[in-house]
């Protein structure tokens, strides 16, 4: 795998289903000291604003809540069930919104499940709020694929007890993996 440009700013300011779609075949790349570890992404989950109510903007207030209204293309990491979750905040002026990893390809295979993607990359609380689209984060997002539609399923989100009608949740299908 080789080092690709770093996904602007710009990029995160959309929707987040939008977002969360065009995240598929983007390498998530982690410099921790002199080691980097990077892995293309393959499962992620839009979340919206307060109208969603799997979202954790539905509160309208707190820390999570302020920081899916905050910039976009910055981290949103909190702990859920003794693990740390990595989102990234996108949505459009004005708006809430983050997308959820929930899977990535790596040299030594696929690495699925939020939980396992942060351990993996040994993301924790200290990586909340940094930016993704900064060549000098320790954290980015960077160009790789571009999949085409075919090679994309949508379903509902995982482990949501109440979910919007759409399918946000979004993966890249088996056989195309390959290509990765």
């Amino acid at each position: 795998m080789t080092e690709h440009g770093v996904l602007p700013q710009s990029f995160y300011a959309r929707r987040p289903d939008a977002v969360a779609l065009e995240l598929l075949g983007k390498m998530l790349v982690r410099v921790l000291g002199g080691v980097t570890m990077r892995g293309v992404i393959t499962e992620t989950e839009a979340y919206f604003g307060p109208e969603d109510p799997a979202s954790r903007a539905r509160h309208r207030r707190g820390r999570l809540t302020e920081a899916m209204k905050g910039p976009a293309g910055y981290t949103l990491v909190y702990g859920i069930h003794r693990q740390w979750l990595l989102n990234v905040v996108a949505h459009a002026e004005g708006e809430a919104g983050a997308v959820l990893i929930r899977s990535i390809k790596t040299e030594f295979g696929e690495v699925r499940g939020p939980g396992r993607v942060t351990r993996y990359m040994m993301i924790d609380k200290s990586m909340h709020q940094q930016p993704v689209f900064s060549p000098s984060s320790p954290l980015q997002v960077q160009t790789y694929k571009v999949l085409p539609d075919d090679c994309v399923e949508r379903k509902k989100r995982i482990g949501v007890s109440r979910d919007l009608d759409t399918p946000l949740n979004f993966s890249v299908k088996k056989d195309c993996k390959a290509m990765l």
